[in-house]
């Protein structure tokens, strides 16, 4: 049986990263695309990914995004860490359009040795050469540990 463990946000800016478009901006519909759920903790706390991520002249409402000038290859519509994504791409394209560091010893501001954990399970290697596949579940912790999940309920597109 597995147990969700309840894990407090993290306090301070570190924590809390505005959302940022680095890179090409084309129009398209916001929804639609495949999604994958992203999850980013440290020091046992979570970090936030924000709404607006990879969009350019985001408006938001309630704290989600209701509509954008344009979007990156990937973006994210809420805070919950569901990113969306236009074609092939990779976990460290996410962090690429973010303008955020990810590699094998730093995630955004932290360092330390970046594990990435994909539907519940260990992967091996660079966290940013990892595939997006839709419908996946990614943990990516640095300096402590949060029992993965191994898959996310997604809401309708």
């Amino acid at each position: 049986m597995l147990a969700l463990v309840p894990t407090p946000v993290g306090v301070g800016p570190r924590y809390h990263p505005p959302p940022a478009l680095h890179g090409a901006c084309v129009p398209g519909a916001l929804h639609g695309a495949p999604r994958v759920h992203v999850e980013l903790f440290a020091n046992r706390r979570v970090v936030i990914v924000p709404a607006g991520i990879g969009l350019r002249r985001a408006r938001l409402r309630f704290g989600r995004v209701d509509s954008a000038r344009c979007h990156a290859p990937l973006w994210t519509t809420d805070p919950s860490g569901v990113v969306s994504f236009a074609h092939r791409a990779t976990v460290g394209a996410l962090f690429t359009v973010w303008g955020r560091k990810l590699h094998g010893a730093q995630l955004l501001s932290f360092k330390g040795v970046v594990r990435l954990f994909r539907n519940g399970r260990l992967v091996r290697g660079d966290p940013g050469r990892c595939p997006l596949r839709d419908g996946d579940e990614l943990v990516l912790e640095v300096r402590g540990y949060v029992p993965p999940h191994p898959s996310y309920r997604f809401p309708p597109h």
